[in-house]
């Protein structure tokens, strides 16, 4: 692990790099989840620099003193604008939560991008009210509820379930209720037009918690953005099919 200092917290992240060609990819995870979760995505690294982040309060990151909604949004977006400067990374990838911070980096923060790619992600991302309820009063029901049928996995094995869910309860109740709370309040929906580089939408086939129709909006309202959809596989696409997943990221890393 790596870190980063900005406005008075470290940052946590993992680099893997067996070059230094291409634009570098920086992968952001969703609520309640690690740098981990992109595990798989380092076997692009002879491709392009890989780095995954854990945002603040996440990981071995330092805490944010923050509000849910755009208070814990704008850090984490600082955090993203932290690891990319001191890593050179031009592409941006993010998961859920971790696509609502790329796409308001996009808009709002000035960096000298290359691309995106949103997965299991959208425009506008609430979150079911009776979640919301679990995550304050009953966190075990909450996480139970996540890793249903076709929420975070479609047909994934025990020892998978088991990883996403100790990270969750790693991560605690109050950060992974404020990240949740976070989405729900997101919405750039009127702003998708301003994002002025290639995308990719990238959604699993079965994915409840983000629709395959959250990323086909993405792709018909964002001017550069193609839709991928990536077969037997739900919310957390780039751990459930990791091969199918990097094959899209590596087509979408040569296109641009």
């Amino acid at each position: 692990m790596k870190r980063v200092s900005h406005h008075g917290r470290e940052v946590s992240y993992r680099r893997s790099a067996r070059t230094d060609d291409g634009p570098g990819l920086l992968c952001v995870h969703g609520s309640g989840g690690n740098a981990g979760v992109w595990k798989s995505q380092s076997r692009l690294a002879d491709r392009t620099p890989v780095t995954a982040v854990d945002l603040s309060d996440h990981g071995e990151s330092d805490a944010l003193p923050a509000q849910a909604g755009y208070e814990a949004l704008s850090g984490y977006a600082a955090d993203v604008v932290a690891v990319a400067e001191e890593t050179g990374d031009r592409v941006l990838c993010g998961n859920s939560l971790g696509g609502a911070v790329a796409m308001l980096v996009a808009l709002d923060r000035g960096l000298d991008l290359d691309g995106l790619v949103l997965a299991g992600t959208g425009a506008r991302l609430p979150v079911l009210d009776d979640l919301l309820v679990w995550l304050e009063s009953d966190f075990d029901r909450a996480v139970e509820f996540l890793h249903g049928p076709d929420r975070l996995f479609h047909d994934p094995d025990e020892a998978l379930v088991e990883i996403s869910e100790a990270a969750m309860r790693e991560t605690g109740q109050a950060v992974t209720a404020r990240d949740f709370r976070s989405c729900h309040s997101f919405d750039v929906r009127e702003r998708l037009a301003a994002i002025d580089v290639p995308t990719l939408a990238v959604v699993g086939e079965h994915d409840k918690l983000t629709p395959p129709h959250y990323h086909e909006a993405l792709a018909e309202s964002i001017p550069d953005c193609e839709l991928a959809t990536i077969d037997d596989a739900a919310h957390l696409a780039m751990l459930e099919r990791p091969a199918a997943f990097n094959s899209e990221l590596a087509s979408f890393l040569d296109r641009i």
